[in-house]
């Protein structure tokens, strides 16, 4: 789907992260070890969670700046031409001369569900340095959000200044890793799937009652607000006043990659616009929902007037 004009912006929004160039292979099964197997289709789109997330807000209305690296490359250049054409501010996207462009191959089944392999490259050389020089980016935003596919002492230092600045912090704690307690203690929004949550808990996530163990669990390490997306189950919010159980939009899902950081990346606008937090949490559902029923990554994410406009299947 092409860009949609960007809407009068409602909100700041700043995202610490990464930037990938997506091939996408459709197949009607995973090929066995040795095997060669024929696709159905080949196509390439702009993704890496971090501009993800940034394009999911843009989207949505917000004003949004994007921090990462990208190689001197065709991919690079283009990844940061799409983020533009959004209403993106780029200007701390730095270029990398020895590491190419993240790439990640994914490969789609009919179901909609996908796997994916992520090759980081200037994605792993993206500094706490380049975090501190581009301070006044973080500082100006309401809300700043990082993931994990850049190193994760960068993915440190944006938080703690962005939690020092006093702005809102979103981490989208994926693909998961050890976390220690110093740099959850700087986010306010954790927002993780069930199989990250058991893994940062090691406590079973198997049913609704598990689940929300570990989200209590999970804020008990030091954010205010945690998020356990469910997929089709729809989410579980844990926050000050308890937890809020949301069912999923009813729609038929083409393509799910980047549902995630479609979400992370509505809910990050709704946030810094000063949505009520159900309010929120329900319009990134919905935005997330009608990425699914799409191909592709960025290319498959709503906008705002989509997202109002939305009705949901019977």
């Amino acid at each position: 789907m092409p860009a949609s004009p960007i809407a009068t912006s409602v909100a700041a929004v700043a995202v610490i992260g990464s930037l990938n160039m997506d091939l996408r292979v459709q197949t009607p099964r995973l090929p066995a070890p040795g095997e060669t197997l024929i696709g159905t289709g080949f196509s390439t789109d702009s993704g890496g969670k971090g501009a993800n997330q940034a394009v999911a807000a843009a989207r949505m209305g917000a004003a949004v700046a994007m921090l990462g690296r990208v190689g001197r490359d065709a991919h690079g250049a283009a990844l940061t031409q799409a983020l533009q054409a959004d209403g993106i501010d780029t200007s701390a996207v730095g270029q990398d001369t020895d590491a190419p462009t993240g790439t990640a191959i994914i490969v789609l089944m009919p179901s909609g569900e996908n796997s994916i392999i992520v090759i980081p490259g200037a994605n792993h050389r993206y500094t706490p340095a380049e975090v501190a020089a581009s301070a006044s980016a973080i500082r100006q935003a309401k809300v700043a959000v990082a993931q994990l596919e850049c190193p994760l002492d960068t993915v440190r230092a944006a938080l703690a200044l962005a939690h020092g600045a006093g702005v809102c912090t979103v981490l989208n704690a994926a693909p998961a890793q050890p976390l220690d307690d110093a740099l959850l203690a700087a986010v306010d929004w954790l927002v993780v799937n069930e199989i990250e949550a058991e893994m940062l808990t090691g406590l079973p996530t198997d049913t609704p009652a598990q689940i929300e163990a570990a989200a209590h669990t999970l804020r008990q390490r030091g954010p205010s607000q945690v998020v356990v997306t469910l997929g089709s189950a729809g989410l579980l919010h844990v926050g000050p006043d308890g937890a809020l159980a949301l069912p999923a939009p009813r729609v038929t899902a083409v393509d799910t990659t980047g549902a995630g950081d479609t979400f992370v990346g509505a809910l990050a606008a709704g946030l810094a616009e000063g949505l009520p937090i159900p309010a929120a949490l329900t319009r990134a559902q919905v935005a997330a929902a009608l990425a699914v029923t799409r191909l592709g990554t960025q290319s498959a994410m709503p906008t705002r007037a989509e997202v109002e406009a939305f009705t949901p299947a019977a």
